[in-house]
């Protein structure tokens, strides 16, 4: 039985996006992207990183440094230090956009969405880093969401969250779509919105529902298995970290809320009964 949500901390995000269990530190990073900050917390309590430009997702190199999304570049930041280096640029020359969702895939590439800074329609495109270049994959997407990899690497998932739709990419043997997105998951009849998700080590998905209070539990063939339900209204991705990888944790948003309850805009846990994946290392 899946465990009441708590708080895993309690400092409130407009736009709490892009948790990432880093799993040599066994420390949970994660976005403010309206904050344009990047917090964590480890034994000695909370801490925060501030940018100059907003930041929303992040893949490991190594123990000390991160590969940080912003909205003009892909970043090389080292955590002792608080600096950051352009590895590469992201849209730099379109004011529009800025970056979105994100993840590593199995082979080292990362995968980038962007989206228009007031989610403006077709804004948006979804791009791969990999081996030092930067390809875009898909044109005229909305908000990109729901990035994630199936643990035998054969599949990428992603949604443009106005379409409700969750499409399902095989990849061929370096991780490069190979033909087109398949429709996967249809979440029209319930007017449910799909946002950040991640695929545990079964190969099921785990989707945050915008809106809906809840992270939902699809299986390989895309059919629904559980809800865990949430004390805030809004919860944007969830992340498998914690001993074991048996923990969820929830990033949530006040965004666009007149009334806040008391767990909005936290990071939220809950141990879900089933183990995650290993995020993927970034290779440059």
């Amino acid at each position: 039985m899946t465990a009441a949500a708590t708080v895993f901390d309690n400092r409130v995000c407009e736009l709490g996006e892009g948790p990432l269990w880093h799993p040599e530190r066994g420390q949970l990073f994660w976005f403010d992207i309206n904050g344009r900050r990047m917090l964590s917390r480890d034994e000695t309590g909370p801490l925060v990183w501030h940018f100059d430009e907003q930041v929303s997702a992040a893949g490991w190199l190594d123990r000390d440094t991160l590969m940080i999304a912003s909205e003009t570049a892909l970043l090389r930041f080292d955590l002792n230090s608080g600096s950051g280096e352009t590895i590469v640029a992201l849209e730099a020359d379109n004011p529009v956009t800025r970056s979105n969702d994100g993840r590593a895939d199995p082979w080292g590439g990362f995968w980038i969405g962007t989206m228009g800074k007031r989610s403006e329609p077709g804004a948006g495109a979804i791009h791969r880093f990999y081996k030092g270049e930067i390809q875009r994959l898909y044109d005229s997407i909305t908000i990109p969401n729901s990035i994630c990899f199936s643990p035998d690497g054969a599949f990428a998932y992603f949604t443009d969250t106005p379409t409700r739709l969750i499409l399902r990419q095989p990849l061929d043997s370096e991780g490069w779509p190979k033909g087109s997105p398949e429709s996967f998951i249809d979440l029209t009849a319930q007017k449910l919105n799909p946002d950040g998700a991640v695929v545990d080590a079964e190969g099921s998905l785990w989707i945050a529902h915008w809106g809906a209070s809840r992270v939902a539990r699809y299986t390989r063939d895309g059919k629904f298995d559980r809800a865990v339900q949430v004390p805030a209204l809004q919860p944007s991705c969830p992340a498998f970290g914690g001993v074991g990888l048996k923990d969820m944790f929830i990033t949530t948003a006040t965004e666009h809320m007149d009334r806040l309850g008391s767990e909005d805009g936290l990071v939220l846990s809950v141990a879900v009964g089933i183990t995650g994946q290993n995020e993927h290392r970034v290779l440059l």
